[in-house]
């Protein structure tokens, strides 16, 4: 299953950096989904990995943790990934975290982390309760 997983991953990517995939939205949405088969593939692993570094360096979490996809809203059109963390059955319930980008005085650029119980903010966008985000996964292209 996950070979099959990486393999479809692997198209994406191509379909991503080639030419074929150029028409307005097409391309976003390819990437959108390919980062997300990506997130979901990697997500345990990454999540134990994090765990074991920060037992490692002495900062260890009494709560759950799971990594989810991160969901960007404002301009364009991005996916990443973030750890949560909280009480088992509140982070059970949260299937990605929102990000809101925006400009305060328009001198600071904040970027809001809710952890949510949709992987569409746009359909609907309700914050679970007693979840944090307690790390942000980057992928270097």
């Amino acid at each position: 299953m996950i070979k099959r997983k990486l393999v479809l991953l692997a198209l994406v990517m191509i379909l991503l950096v080639s030419s074929i995939a150029y028409p307005v939205g097409v391309k976003e949405l390819i990437g959108v989904v390919g980062g997300g088969l990506l997130v979901k593939t990697f997500a345990e692993p990454i999540n134990s990995f994090i765990n074991e570094v920060t037992i490692n360096k002495g900062v260890k979490n009494a709560y759950a943790t799971k990594v989810v996809p991160i969901v960007s809203v404002g301009s364009g059109v991005y996916i990443g990934a973030a750890q949560v963390s909280g009480p088992r059955d509140a982070v059970a319930k949260t299937k990605a975290v929102a990000r809101l980008d925006v400009s305060f005085q328009g001198k600071f650029r904040v970027n809001i982390m809710i952890p949510i119980d949709s992987e569409n903010p746009l359909e609907r966008f309700r914050r679970v309760q007693g979840v944090g985000v307690s790390a942000i996964i980057d992928l270097r292209l």
